[in-house]
């Protein structure tokens, strides 16, 4: 299996507007939007003889200062795995194409095999996520959403 998704099957391892009074502009009273990572999903698709499986995973990350990145790590829910956020800084990027000034939606795809399949742990497996502002908040979340492989 791809390093991507996990590290190892064996082991089982593997983000105002103004107000105006008087005619003088006032700076707003609402807070900064924070990080947040909404309407995540992930979907597995399993290989066939005639086709190559797939792992898509997407949500919609949003700060006031931009998307940065959102980092993406898969892992089968029978291994326990708690990862960390500092874990979560050198595993894989989703890709992420800015749909506002403040808004992403990001997208991460992983082709499996029948060989890489077969080694996975069946049942459900959990997203964790990590996502980086442009102003460089961050916002992690150890079970972002979750998804089931069969085989």
């Amino acid at each position: 299996m791809s390093k991507r998704i996990l590290v190892s099957s064996i082991i089982g391892v593997v983000a105002v507007g103004g107000v105006t009074a008087a005619g003088v502009a006032i700076a707003s009273t609402e807070p900064a939007k924070k990080l947040t990572v909404e309407n995540a999903s992930a979907r597995y698709v399993a290989p066939t003889d005639a086709k190559t499986g797939s792992l898509t995973f997407t949500a919609q990350v949003s700060d006031d200062s931009g998307v940065r990145s959102l980092k993406v790590l898969a892992w089968p829910a029978s291994s326990n795995l708690s990862p960390t956020e500092a874990e979560m800084r050198s595993v894989e990027s989703a890709t992420c194409r800015t749909t506002s000034d403040d808004t992403s939606r990001c997208t991460y795809t992983l082709k499996v095999t029948k060989a890489e399949a077969a080694e996975l742990a069946a049942g459900i497996w959990h997203i964790s996520s990590l996502a980086t502002a442009k102003d460089g908040d961050t916002r992690f979340t150890p079970r972002t959403t979750t998804f089931t492989v069969t085989h």
